[in-house]
């Protein structure tokens, strides 16, 4: 199946202007074109848009992207080093869901804590 761009930008949860960007800087494969001269996006082309925005998502550094799709461009002699860089970014991704997992805790202690005196507080009035 083939998807337009605006298709295409639905579907990967980017923007227009962004799959333009990916394009220009290498992220992005220029896709093929339609009779008209349209972009035309393939399965294949939205499966590396969805793993691109999750890698971006998870806060990897374009630089770090664009590295990684050159060495997808080189094919599986390459495969240790993405698996590397997977490895690490992976590593990255944990350190930063303790950091929010630290931050939730924080959050539901003063909500239970605002829970608490508002209890009392109806307590309080209705006594």
């Amino acid at each position: 199946m083939t998807y337009s761009i605006a298709q295409a930008a639905e579907r990967s949860g980017l923007s227009i202007d962004t799959l333009r960007y990916y394009e220009r800087i290498g992220l992005v494969d220029p896709p093929a074109r339609d009779s008209g001269g349209r972009r035309s996006y393939s399965d294949d082309d939205l499966s590396w848009l969805v793993f691109l925005t999750r890698l971006r998502t998870t806060g990897m550094p374009i630089r770090m992207m664009r590295e990684y799709a050159q060495l997808r461009h080189r094919g599986a002699a390459t495969a240790g080093r993405r698996k590397q860089m997977l490895f690490e970014h992976r590593a990255s991704v944990r350190e930063r869901i303790a950091e929010l997992q630290s931050c939730l805790d924080v959050l539901e202690y003063k909500i239970a804590h605002y829970e608490q005196i508002e209890h009392t507080f109806v307590e309080g009035v209705t006594a």
